[in-house]
């Protein structure tokens, strides 16, 4: 047995490592894989290098990412309806990544922006509140990210601006 503390997510490098595994995961799973390398035809070495930006400003505040993620998963749902489930693994399968390597505060961090982040694509797309069992630990349902993505979008998914629901 192991019993060599797990590092927290501290530094670049790290983060690439759950990166890396987060997605190797990612692609293998039945649910998700189809969607990312058969309808969104990810190109992971162009991929990766973004999400480890991301994933570093979230969590160390490096500049480097730049991208419109939710623009690119519309256009996946467009062509394949994502539903609550996908959501809902994709979520599962962080947690389980982040668990498997790394403790602390980050760690805890990027579990509880990942479940933000899931949530928040979810309810722009789908048009509903994830709620998450056991497997999303010290995660709470609703949180206050979902309170204001509906407060400023509206149960439609549609931006609310002055009170008053705008079309887009």
């Amino acid at each position: 047995m192991n019993d060599k503390p797990k590092p927290d997510l501290t530094d670049p490098f790290e983060i690439a490592q759950l990166v890396r595994r987060f997605y190797a995961r990612i692609r293998k799973d039945d649910l998700l894989g189809p969607i990312f390398d058969g309808v969104a035809k990810v190109d992971w070495s162009a991929h990766l290098p973004k999400l480890t930006a991301f994933w570093s400003g979230v969590l160390l505040g490096l500049p480097g990412f730049q991208g419109a993620p939710m623009r690119k998963h519309a256009l996946i749902h467009m062509q394949h309806p994502l539903e609550p489930a996908h959501f809902q693994r994709w979520v599962a399968l962080f947690m389980d990544t982040v668990d498997a390597g790394w403790s602390g505060p980050r760690a805890d961090y990027a579990k509880q922006v990942a479940a933000s982040v899931a949530r928040g694509h979810a309810m722009r797309l789908t048009g509903e509140l994830l709620e998450f069992d056991g497997s999303a630990p010290g995660i709470e349902t609703p949180n206050v990210r979902t309170e204001r993505l509906l407060a400023k979008y509206g149960p439609e998914g549609i931006p609310v601006r002055g009170g008053s629901v705008t079309s887009v």
